[in-house]
């Protein structure tokens, strides 16, 4: 395992991995001429992959693991020649700063290891860290949260106050502030267990448990590019509703 200094945390050291730190990188800089597309691709050379990157070509290879000072990627980003600087001028992307430099030649030294996409990956659940402050937190994700404030040098913020607690709450799962009424109804609700039933409360209550679903849902319709109709030029309808219906019932009924 390689690990990298942050310069914004002087006690940070994180894992270099492929998949959060450098394909983001190469995809941005690289992929469009050296990716999978092959009606794009210039000179036969595929960064997208470890026996891609690693072929040997008239007796070099992009990638050699382990010898960046070898590997011809590191080579042409790293040159002041502009006829073989990569990412070239002309292709409007613009240079890799310092610090993305300093990623991959630690990446190639490291090995050059890539991971599968993580949409790919079998999902494995992490064994929870054991902070110092063992006393803080009710549940592993705390847990997980204290190790990493720990790891950087800082410590949890004191717990909010009620009025302001109940407010992230309703913004958080609806995506809306509660009404007076909806704080004061909180703040007088004084038995053990106040929060917890407020959360079951607007994840089980209508109408909260539906605009829950309606933000939670939101991200998913973006990301798909949801739209009732097929597009400007046409703009003809489609039926791709039941869909939509169908993400929002998955979180109204917490599946």
């Amino acid at each position: 395992m390689v690990v990298l200094a942050n310069p914004l945390l002087a006690n940070d050291d994180i894992e270099i991995r492929y998949g959060r730190d450098i394909r983001p990188l190469l995809s941005d800089r690289c992929f469009l001429c050296h990716g999978p597309d092959r009606e794009h691709r210039m000179a036969d050379l595929r960064l997208d992959g470890f026996d891609f990157a690693t072929e040997m070509r008239d007796g070099r290879a992009a990638i050699v693991p382990g010898d960046p000072e070898a590997s011809l990627l590191w080579q042409r980003i790293t040159t002041d020649n502009p006829r073989k600087k990569m990412p070239p001028a002309a292709s409007g992307k613009h240079a890799l700063e310092p610090a993305e430099l300093e990623l991959i030649r630690l990446w190639i030294e490291s090995g050059a290891e890539y991971e599968p996409h993580w949409a790919f990956s079998e999902l494995v659940r992490p064994e929870a860290p054991e902070p110092a402050d063992a006393g803080w937190g009710r549940n592993e994700i705390d847990r997980f949260i204290l190790a990493r404030l720990e790891q950087a040098g800082l410590s949890p913020n004191p717990e909010a106050a009620p009025e302001t607690l109940v407010r992230r709450v309703y913004l958080d799962l609806t995506g809306l502030p509660p009404t007076p009424e909806e704080v004061d109804a909180y703040l007088a609700d004084e038995a053990p267990g106040a929060y917890e039933r407020l959360i079951d409360h607007l994840l089980n209550t209508e109408p909260y448990r539906t605009r829950h679903a309606e933000r939670m849902a939101t991200p998913w319709l973006d990301l798909a590019r949801y739209a009732d109709t097929s597009g400007i030029h046409m703009d003809a309808g489609r039926s791709i509703w039941p869909w939509r219906d169908w993400v929002l019932e998955a979180y109204r009924e917490n599946m």
